[in-house]
């Protein structure tokens, strides 16, 4: 996907240039920004607009999933802001874009500005580096924005250019000789951008699993097949209880619990699910269970199903169903689901391949919980 599609009147390779050497994340948000607003009739937008969408992208990926979205020791304002955003609202981290848009849109609090002016002070310039080869821009010009608009307006060809300087006011237009090719090719550029975005944000968050999942808020999961295979095992054992309220099992909806939150993790791996009830599962939300006084219980669970899964021809067939989709590392299977595992091994093996996990989520902001009976 790093091959743009041709096109004879315009030279794409300043375009596959736009996120060479990217040290910070603005320009892959400013760029998906006016993909995302282009039209054939609106081609022209303010830095606020585009600005409000890059705060509005970033969301679930700061709130609900802890990504960094800048270099280690460097505060991130497109990151802040968001932190800003979800710390003076009653937002939650599954708010509608189109909520979040329209009160970034209404809202006039001081300290939300000076965040929206930091984020405009480098990307609307920077971004156009490999379109600049006619003129050439000094250190000293770089901060000096209404002086940088007006020299870079000099290059031909540019992806866009700027009207008067009026700081969020700025409006940025877009070449007429590249409205149609970004329009024609726009779920492809966006498909680019977001490969390039995976990439940095790998970099950037080392310990973190599923990154191309945490681009956006998650589509519907399908874990039906796991708790039909815990209902199965509770039918089979009605003595079972939830490992956080100790709640017999049998009589109860149950739902099924991600140990590491989902959030962290972005997979649905056997290991790492059990039963427990609707209400203590919603209780959880995405925090992070105290190892100390759950990870002993959820051993002993775990080593029940595998049990039966070796004992219970009726257990074996519906874990072979579900291993399809479920187990996805032949070392986990291997170490963890082989035959003849004692209770300590078993034990032992399922921390090794929890614990890094766990510690890693901690380690990324997700918060301590324990349950509180009502």
């Amino acid at each position: 996907m790093n091959q743009l599609p041709f096109d004879e009147k315009l030279n794409i390779g300043y375009l596959s240039r736009l996120f060479d050497d990217t040290s910070n994340c603005y320009k892959f948000f400013w760029f998906q920004a006016i993909l995302r607003k282009l039209e054939p009739d609106k081609t022209a937008f303010t830095y606020e607009e585009l600005i409000n969408e890059m705060i509005a992208d970033a969301w679930y990926m700061v709130t609900e999933y802890h990504l960094r979205l800048g270099p280690y020791g460097v505060k991130d304002n497109l990151e802040e802001a968001v932190k800003y955003l979800a710390e003076t609202t009653p937002f939650l981290p599954s708010e509608k874009r189109s909520t979040i848009i329209a009160h970034l849109e209404s809202n006039d609090d001081r300290e939300l500005a000076v965040y929206k002016k930091e984020l405009i002070k480098n990307v609307p310039y920077r971004i156009q580096s490999p379109f600049l080869d006619e003129i050439k821009v000094g250190k000293r010009e770089w901060y000096r924005p209404e002086e940088l608009a007006q020299l870079i307006n000099r290059q031909k060809h540019l992806l866009y250019y700027y009207e008067e300087y009026q700081q969020l006011s700025t409006r940025i237009c877009i070449n007429d000789s590249w409205v149609p090719y970004l329009l024609k090719n726009k779920e492809i550029l966006l498909g680019w951008m977001r490969l390039n975005l995976i990439y940095y944000l790998q970099r950037r968050n080392p310990s973190v699993p599923g990154i191309a999942d945490k681009l956006s808020a998650p589509q519907a999961r399908d874990i039906e097949r796991v708790r039909k295979y815990w209902k199965l095992i509770i039918d089979l054992r009605p003595d079972i209880r939830d490992i956080y309220g100790h709640i017999e099992l049998a009589d109860e909806k149950i739902s099924v619990d991600h140990f590491v939150p989902w959030q962290y993790v972005a997979h649905d791996e056997l290991w790492n699910l059990h039963p427990t009830t609707k209400s203590i599962n919603s209780s959880k939300n995405n925090g992070l269970p105290d190892w100390n006084t759950y990870f002993e219980p959820l051993s002993r669970l775990e080593y029940l199903s595998y049990k039966l899964s070796k004992d219970n021809s009726k257990v074996a067939e519906a874990f072979a169903n579900i291993a399809k989709y479920h187990l996805n590392n032949d070392e986990v299977i291997k170490r963890l689901y082989c035959d003849g595992l004692t209770e300590p091994i078993f034990k032992e093996r399922l921390c090794n391949v929890i614990q890094p996990v766990y510690n890693a989520a901690r380690n990324n902001g997700f918060k301590l919980w324990k349950y509180e009976q009502g």
